[in-house]
């Protein structure tokens, strides 16, 4: 049996430009760090042939082509795992419409406990790569390419999108008390709706064409070094100026990226001392992002008393195997 556990990510400014809509005119840059959060792929081998597949559904299968999950039946295409198998996928939190990466995390996680039950020992790159493999260039999804290095990589991460398709990851090495800081931040709270992030991320895509869309974006990029820098330096306030900033021209790039339940939201945190906040993912719905200094939190506790809060902090590690129990087989 292995036991894989991959983390979800919250983006801060850049978002957006990891699609080659955009990354092809000018390259893409993110920053984002990967979460307490995770996703988990359990998999464990059978006496007999057939494909067992646990998750919001059950699968019981005789042929790879058959089994319906699009990830598991790619995963196990890629890795050369094609029957005698169980596989379990589970989350800390509901796995569709939460805007925290959860579908690229649970790739990226099929991927590596395959891999691992094939006695195989990948690089992070590798199981970013080809994650994004399967979700944009197999099954066709309109996402970018940050996702899955977050969640491969762990930790708070600059990623530049080049042109030809490769993703350069620039590690923000934040001391401790810094990070600590930072994390200490940032909040969560549910919105209370979900949303197919396909549709606004295929408007997104289309829109990107449009100049004032383009030119929008190319802002939003221009503040990663900005943002690192203030991170490196510890400066919430220049954060959430710049979280607030990216926020207002992430929501001119299609509709739906804000709701009047989500601008009601962020309206009463930020009067009620949140200095920024964003939708987390593609927007219209799932978690959203505030950065509250510490001495702030509890007046935006009291006036979010009415929405679900998400606690977490940010995490270091990427993807990992937390369980290797390998049964040889004798056949």
């Amino acid at each position: 049996m292995i036991i894989v556990r991959t983390p979800l990510r919250i983006s801060f400014v850049g978002g957006g430009s990891d699609i080659p809509a955009f990354y092809r005119r000018q390259k893409g840059r993110v920053v984002s760090s990967a979460i307490d959060k995770f996703v988990y792929v359990i998999v464990k081998s059978r006496f007999d042939e057939k494909i067992y597949i646990n998750y919001s559904k059950k699968e019981c299968v005789d042929r790879l082509d058959d089994v319906r999950h699009d990830l598991v039946r790619e995963a196990m295409r890629i890795t050369g795992v094609t029957g005698g198998v169980e596989i379990t996928t589970l989350a800390d939190i509901p796995s569709e419409g939460s805007g925290l990466g959860s579908s690229s995390s649970i790739t990226v996680a099929l991927l590596h406990a395959l891999y691992a039950y094939n006695n195989e020992l990948v690089t992070a790159e590798r199981l970013a790569r080809e994650a994004c493999e399967i979700e944009i260039d197999i099954l066709g999804k309109p996402i970018g390419r940050q996702d899955q290095y977050a969640a491969a990589y762990g930790g708070v991460n600059e990623f530049v999108f080049h042109e030809d398709d490769t993703v350069e990851r620039r590690p923000v090495q934040l001391a401790n008390h810094l990070f600590r800081k930072f994390s200490s931040s940032l909040l969560l709270y549910f919105t209370g709706l979900t949303r197919d992030a396909n549709v606004i991320l295929s408007e997104q895509v289309e829109n990107t064409a449009r100049e004032d869309r383009f030119t929008a974006m190319c802002r939003m990029v221009d503040m990663v070094p900005d943002f690192v820098a203030a991170l490196n330096q510890g400066d919430i306030h220049a954060c959430g100026a710049l979280l607030q900033e990216n926020w207002s021209l992430k929501r001119q790039m299609a509709a739906g990226i804000s709701t009047p339940r989500i601008d009601a939201m962020a309206k009463k945190a930020l009067e009620a001392g949140a200095i920024g906040a964003k939708i987390a993912g593609a927007g219209g719905g799932g978690f959203l992002v505030l950065l509250v200094p510490r001495d702030s939190q509890a007046a935006v506790f009291e006036a979010m008393e009415g929405f679900r809060e998400l606690p977490f902090m940010l995490e270091r590690s990427g993807s990992k195997v937390i369980f290797d129990n390998r049964e040889y087989p004798t056949k």
